[in-house]
């Protein structure tokens, strides 16, 4: 399967990997290991369709053997019947014997065959729907790990535009303190701070190193690869129009996961037709040709043939199986039943996934404008609590206050992004948007 679009054109002319998220989920699809496992089950399932058929068409099988009397068989007849008294010793044979053979047999009418060819698309088609599940999940986990990786280049750039401001006004008291107009435990203080912030950054570093490792896992790459993103936080659309459709019943019905049970259920309501068919006879046709050589001399062997042939029809009709027969049938349709209820089950539990990952979503949504809110209060809060100081109306530790407020309404707004982004997905993959 080859990549698309960008994707390709950035693996084939640069050797780089400079990806938006549908180029990581293409890449995904070509290269992912259960994807890729997934494809490969279709392409078998292919073949095992061919060969039910192939079992329908005439089968011809040769055969050949060589024997060499090293003592020709003795045989004992009544001497009578030659004029003497007694058993006579008569050899009856030649020194060297050879046969070849062709065999032909053509299913005349076989229930077993004819179920599984009715049956051979609903086989495929089970697989082919595996192979979409596997996509699907392979879209969700390289999606998902691309949010990550986007929410942690975000959270890099709210910790460094508070080291920059920090670091600026760690300048400015420690300036101040040297003019005598700020004590030595306001310089402390911010200093703590901003080692803090710097520790928090070299940390944030390594696990966005890590999480782009991950989506790399995700998308079968080679962790060891260069990859840089394309898309933006901003590109991504989260509005609350993606979670309406509340009254659509029947939404379960574009999920794979139903669909993949209905196929089952189709396979084995065949495997009940497959038993019943064990009841009924079967008819088979056969052929055969056979030239057969002899000679007391190898180099004459094959002078002179002795050739034999049939055409036939064979009848198997099942009478009584010790009610095997009888017993696999009930288990068959016990099998479809409990496929039943499956289904029945699998429809309870996709609406539940939706209602969940609705509310997931609107509350998501409602959290994360909250904390954009609390984000521009905490800085405002800051901003008037830098200038209460410095016009000395107000504390040091009112603002060492206002500053971890402000780290802590950042750190609130990180995990309220992520939590939306990933119940954006969640939501999507449960009305069953994903493809």
């Amino acid at each position: 399967m080859a990549l698309k679009s960008s994707a390709q054109q950035a693996v084939q002319d640069t050797g780089t990997y400079n990806f938006t998220v549908a180029d990581c989920v293409n890449y995904a699809y070509a290269h992912q290991h259960d994807v890729i496992n997934a494809n490969l089950d279709v392409k078998s399932a292919e073949y095992h369709v061919k060969e039910i058929i192939g079992q329908g068409l005439p089968q011809v099988n040769g055969s050949a053997n060589f024997l060499d009397y090293l003592i020709i068989p003795t045989t004992l007849i009544p001497g009578s019947f030659i004029g003497q008294s007694g058993n006579v010793k008569l050899k009856f044979g030649v020194t060297y014997q050879s046969t070849l053979s062709v065999t032909a047999s053509q299913i005349i009418f076989d229930p077993s065959y004819l179920v599984g060819l009715q049956g051979r698309k609903t086989y495929q088609q089970l697989y082919d729907r595996s192979y979409t599940r596997s996509k699907i999940e392979a879209n969700v986990g390289v999606t998902k790990a691309y949010y990550l990786v986007l929410v942690g280049i975000e959270e890099l750039k709210l910790l460094q535009a508070n080291i920059d401001e920090i670091k600026q006004q760690m300048d400015e008291t420690v300036a101040r303190n040297k003019q005598g107009l700020v004590e030595k435990i306001d310089v402390d203080r911010i200093v703590y701070q901003y080692n803090t912030l710097i520790t928090s950054k070299e940390n944030t570093i390594r696990t966005l190193a890590l999480n782009y490792q991950l989506l790399k896992f995700q998308m079968g790459m080679p962790i060891d690869r260069q990859l840089t993103l394309k898309d933006k936080l901003e590109d991504v659309q989260l509005d609350a129009t993606g979670a309406e459709a509340a009254n659509d019943t029947t939404v379960y019905h574009q999920r794979i996961e139903y669909g993949l049970l209905e196929t089952q259920k189709k396979l084995n309501e065949y495997d009940v037709k497959l038993k019943k068919g064990q009841f009924l006879p079967k008819l088979t046709a056969n052929a055969n040709y056979s030239p057969s050589y002899q000679n007391n001399d190898f180099g004459s062997l094959y002078s002179i043939n002795f050739p034999s042939s049939y055409v036939g029809l064979s009848l198997t009709v099942p009478i009584f199986t010790g009610f095997q027969h009888s017993n696999q049938l009930k288990q068959s349709k016990i099998t479809v039943l409990k496929s039943e209820n499956d289904l029945y089950d699998m429809k309870n539990n996709i609406n539940l996934q939706i209602s969940q990952a609705r509310t997931s979503y609107v509350n998501g949504l409602q959290t994360l404008n909250d904390q954009k809110k609390n984000m521009v209060l905490a800085n405002e809060i800051l901003r008037v609590s830098k200038i209460k100081y410095e016009q000395g109306v107000g504390s040091s530790i009112e603002v060492t206050q206002a500053q971890t407020s402000v780290r802590e309404a950042d750190n609130l707004y990180i995990q309220g992004l992520y939590n939306a982004l990933v119940s954006k997905v969640d939501l999507d993959q449960a009305y069953g948007r994903i493809k």
